[in-house]
């Protein structure tokens, strides 16, 4: 990419992130949004948590991991069993680290 091409790729993304910031903020009145969109909208953390959290849990380099013998399979599993067993997000990324670090240190998954 020449120096030209970066400075129209930088100032085309200043302009998108800009639009898309003040359009919500341009109008005094708050934009009627349909029930759908809504109800769907509620889940959109969600997904988004997803999208960056299952990728790095069963891929490894750019590949699906072929082995059962993968640390963070181990972690997830435990950290899953704690929060809907306890429902605390604090105790479910503890009970995942501490399984996690031993498998990794120790036998080196």
């Amino acid at each position: 990419m020449s120096g030209w091409e970066a400075v129209l790729t930088i100032v085309g993304l200043t302009v998108i992130t800009v639009v898309t910031r003040v359009f919500f903020m341009a109008t005094d009145r708050e934009l009627p949004l349909p029930g759908w969109l809504r109800r769907g909208l509620r889940y959109a953390p969600l997904a988004a948590l997803a999208a960056v959290v299952v990728p790095e849990v069963v891929m490894s380099q750019g590949h699906l991991i072929a082995t059962w013998r993968d640390a963070r399979l181990f972690a997830v599993a435990a950290a899953t069993a704690w929060f809907f067993w306890r429902r605390t997000l604090l105790g479910t990324i503890v009970t995942g680290m501490v399984v996690l670090v031993p498998l990794r240190l120790l036998l080196g998954w």
